[in-house]
């Protein structure tokens, strides 16, 4: 299905790397539901740029079902067709500041748990919410965002690495279970990106430090990570499932 075709679901759709996704798949002429919990002028004031034939803008915390179905059910009446397309980009409250994470000997189950929640359970809502959809179209694309840190723990966030990591698991048996009704998964995953919401607390020597580690020399943006996304979406990725793509310059390489 080609990109102009597409209807794509953006979790954490209103603001730093969500919008720049919606933006992606906005001027590649797909339409895109810009959903968000609490970002609700960002969100509206995108979706009026774009225009209501191509985007919708729609509250739902993506860690409870029923308002992720609810979700769902919006944006197929609002275009008229299901959902094709899934990027699970919400973020759980969380500032990249690695000055003021929780130490090992200090970290609750509670700061796990919240992490889990955002990534795993909201990455199962809303792909069994959109899986009627993928299914009658027999095409599906759910592409999840990670993170390098799992594989480069140069900072230990704890309970967000270890839920990006379970993300992973969970995009690969997705990969497998779902394969047979042409619907693919995937992440994508990034280090620091220069700048978003999450990121904007991050002393400016990190970005220096990281940018001088890569062979690029440069930190990622918002909207070179977004373009990676496109990729796997695109008909060009039609036979690539279960993988994950690092987006840091080059930061780490598998």
């Amino acid at each position: 299905m080609k990109l102009t075709e597409q209807i794509v679901l953006v979790t954490g759709g209103g603001r730093g790397l969500g919008r720049s996704i919606v933006e992606a798949f906005s001027t590649e002429g797909a339409r895109v539901i810009i959903n968000y919990r609490a970002s609700a002028a960002q969100a509206h004031e995108l979706a009026a740029q774009i225009g209501p034939e191509r985007a919708l803008a729609a509250a739902a915390d993506v860690t409870d079902p029923l308002q992720v179905g609810d979700l769902l059910e919006r944006a197929r009446v609002h275009f008229g067709a299901p959902v094709t397309t899934v990027v699970n980009n919400a973020l759980a409250s969380f500032t990249f500041n690695g000055d003021a994470r929780s130490t090992a000997a200090e970290i609750s189950w509670d700061e796990f748990s919240a992490q889990f929640a955002g990534s795993v359970r909201a990455g199962l809502n809303t792909t069994q919410a959109a899986l009627p959809g993928m299914r009658q179209h027999h095409f599906g694309r759910i592409i999840n965002i990670g993170t390098n840190l799992f594989q480069n723990p140069v900072v230990p966030y704890h309970d967000y690495t270890a839920a990006k990591a379970a993300l992973l698991s969970l995009t690969r048996t997705l990969a497998k279970d779902l394969g047979p009704h042409n619907i693919t998964a995937n992440m994508v995953s990034g280090g620091l990106l220069r700048t978003t919401d999450a990121s904007a607390a991050t002393p400016e020597e990190v970005f220096d430090y990281i940018a001088a580690s890569t062979p690029l020399g440069r930190v990622t943006t918002p909207q070179e990570f977004a373009a990676a996304v496109l990729f796997f979406a695109s008909p060009w990725a039609r036979s690539v499932t279960g993988q994950n793509l690092v987006v840091d310059g080059g930061l780490v390489m598998n």
